[in-house]
């Protein structure tokens, strides 16, 4: 069958693909538009397949909420630039927005969520042809509220920090103040229970080191420690830091102060806790094109 400029640009339009691999795929199933998008999606996944050792460590975190229920996000690329592409910002929209009416409780069934551009995982496989890149969703969470709760949600420079809090008895500016907080001051922990006794000990263990390489007697040592375990708290447990409004006032203090509880926090960076890239990006560029020359 002759393939036609009209096929080529229908396939194209459907497929995000470019304009010769639309046509090689109409070629090789005969024009069957069908067959020849599964060509393509077949394509990717070779193509996706020779990034999986690649580094994407960039991105976007997000939050999306109804009613009683929010899900938070993140999806990463190789790099900053592709992460400011629409279609990449789209991809989030749609997959947040999938998981948010599902209960998936791990990525295995995160990825096996159906969205308007099938599963999870399929829709990723394509992107990565379309755009070209290593993309995965790295972590996500559902958070469901009561009736007396509210949602607190903050994203900090276009979503490169996202924070979800979850407060009983407050309003929501109150527990959007309390996101803004676990945005900027970065605790690791929404309060001192949350906090593993092995992190604690080792703390406490550093903190007495020090206190005896100062030359003081072991009874002062333990003494400084217990003051400095509090400190400690104060930097890592969100409801103990100081209110960044009012440093008079900790958190739970402020949420207290209007009628309120702070129940849950969840706070993405992205890239936290990942290898970067420390190539440049320009350089590769510039090869790539030379390549094609």
């Amino acid at each position: 069958m002759e393939v036609t400029a009209s096929m080529v640009k229908e396939l194209r339009e459907s497929s995000g693909a470019g304009m010769m691999d639309c046509k090689k795929a109409l070629a090789e199933c005969n024009g069957n538009m069908e067959e020849a998008m599964n060509y393509l999606r077949e394509k990717g996944i070779a193509k996706s397949a020779k990034k999986e050792s690649r580094i994407a460590a960039e991105g976007l975190a997000n939050i999306f909420v109804e009613g009683n229920k929010a899900v938070i996000l993140e999806v990463n690329s190789e790099t900053d630039f592709v992460s400011k592409n629409e279609e990449f910002i789209k991809m989030i929209d749609v997959i947040g927005k999938a998981l948010l009416k599902s209960d998936a409780k791990n990525l295995e069934e995160a990825n096996n969520v159906e969205t308007e551009n099938g599963k999870v995982s399929d829709y990723i496989i394509a992107m990565i042809a379309k755009i070209g890149e290593k993309l995965s969703l790295r972590r996500f969470e559902i958070v469901n509220k009561n009736a007396d709760e509210v949602f607190g949600n903050y994203l900090h420079m276009g979503g490169k920090i996202a924070a979800l809090t979850v407060v009983k008895g407050a309003s929501e500016e109150v527990a959007k103040e309390v996101a803004m907080q676990a945005a900027a001051m970065r605790p690791l922990y929404l309060n001192e229970e949350e906090v593993p006794s092995e992190v604690v000990e080792n703390e406490r263990k550093v903190q007495k080191e020090l206190a005896m390489n100062e030359g003081k007697p072991a009874d002062i040592a333990e003494k400084m420690v217990e003051g400095r375990i509090k400190k400690f708290y104060k930097e890592i447990c969100l409801v103990d830091q100081p209110f960044i409004k009012d440093n008079d006032l900790s958190v739970s203090k402020y949420v207290a102060n209007n009628g309120g509880e702070v129940l849950k926090m969840v706070r993405y960076e992205v890239g936290e806790g990942m290898e970067k890239r420390n190539d440049n990006f320009a350089e590769e560029v510039m090869n790539q094109v030379k390549g094609n020359n």
